[in-house]
């Protein structure tokens, strides 16, 4: 690419990225609200028109909104809109109009890429990971890569396969070994799996949810608008393979289960285990306050299951244990 052409492709760029998509929305990571995208780089931005994409190398952003997107290499694939295959065909030998689609439209995003040293921010949210990919009919951001991370002003979610940010489902998803610390107070809940759940900055503090739900299912289709939960607070994480809950006492896992932070409460279900040093109670349910620090095993009565606990007895030498007392003296009669 000539010194010209590398001088003319951010403004190529910004008119390129101009699309005419639904009304912004404020907070969250929300790629897909519509208005122009900023890109730069310091290495130079390649505009390749027939695979219809834009290539930013070198300490690439992408900025739309209240969103910022930094990486190594930025990649946007682009389409005429409302649909490349709605457009007639442009006669042979005719070039391509800059952000102008055959049939006299604009081009939109569809696919945003970011790879190396992803960092995603907006006023309230921090993502990052090696690689990021943004579907923009979907408004879903996900992260792969190591050190995965998101956070926000209630919680710290961290993963070691990937990070799912669903904007109009106002859900995170989290997978392998995932991690969800609050941020506030410092309660941990750990699982294979953690999909969490967030309200917007003004919705009514959230009720106490009873039980986790399935796992949630791959979207089809352009969900409804709904305001993004950047700003948000968390309303409940639900956990699935693996979970663990550790408190100042006691360590607490299960199968799946159901955290509030509103609450504090969390509730495991599925071979259940509570230990604490050496003693442990197993069960199918357990109820544990985080705030207290307090956990309960519940018996199942339709079952007419029973609480099995095996406690052992402090010994001399270990730490808490007391020192045996002496006998007083035996008084033999004179």
């Amino acid at each position: 690419m000539t010194r010209s052409n590398l001088m003319a492709a951010p403004l190529l760029a910004a008119l390129l990225l101009a699309l005419p998509m639904a009304p912004a929305r404020a907070q969250g990571i929300d790629l897909s609200g519509g208005g122009p995208v900023d890109v730069t780089a310091t290495d130079g931005i390649e505009w390749r028109q027939v695979e219809q994409v834009i290539v930013a190398r070198g300490n690439a952003r992408a900025v739309r909104d209240t969103v910022t997107v930094d990486s190594d290499r930025l990649m946007a694939r682009y389409r005429p809109a409302g649909g490349a295959q709605a457009q007639p065909a442009r006669p042979a030998g005719q070039p391509p109009v800059l952000g102008e689609n055959p049939a006299g439209g604009s081009n939109e995003i569809w696919r945003l890429e970011a790879e190396g040293h992803v960092v995603i921010r907006t006023t309230t949210d921090t993502a990052k990971g090696d690689r990021a990919v943004y579907d923009m009919d979907q408004a879903v951001l996900v992260l792969t890569g190591r050190e995965l991370s998101l956070a926000t002003p209630s919680q710290v979610l961290t993963a070691r396969d990937s990070l799912e940010y669903w904007s109009q489902r106002r859900m995170a998803v989290a997978r392998g070994n995932a991690v969800a610390v609050d941020s506030q107070e410092g309660r941990r809940v750990g699982a294979d799996t953690l999909v969490s759940y967030l309200l917007p900055e003004d919705a009514p503090p959230p009720a106490p949810t009873p039980a986790p739900a399935a796992r949630p299912a791959a979207a089809s289709g352009r969900a409804a608008p709904a305001d993004a939960p950047g700003a948000g607070k968390v309303d409940r994480v639900e956990a699935f393979g693996n979970v663990e809950i550790r408190t100042a006492t006691e360590v607490v896992r299960g199968d799946r289960g159901v955290y509030s932070p509103a609450t504090g409460m969390a509730r495991i279900l599925g071979n259940v285990r509570i230990t604490r040093g050496d003693n442990q109670i197993n069960g199918r349910e357990a109820i544990v306050n985080l705030r207290t620090g307090v956990a309960r095993l519940v018996a199942s009565s339709d079952r007419g299951e029973r609480v099995r606990g095996l406690i052992v007895p402090q010994q001399e030498g270990r730490p808490g244990a007391q020192a045996p007392q002496p006998r007083p003296p035996e008084r033999r009669a004179p």
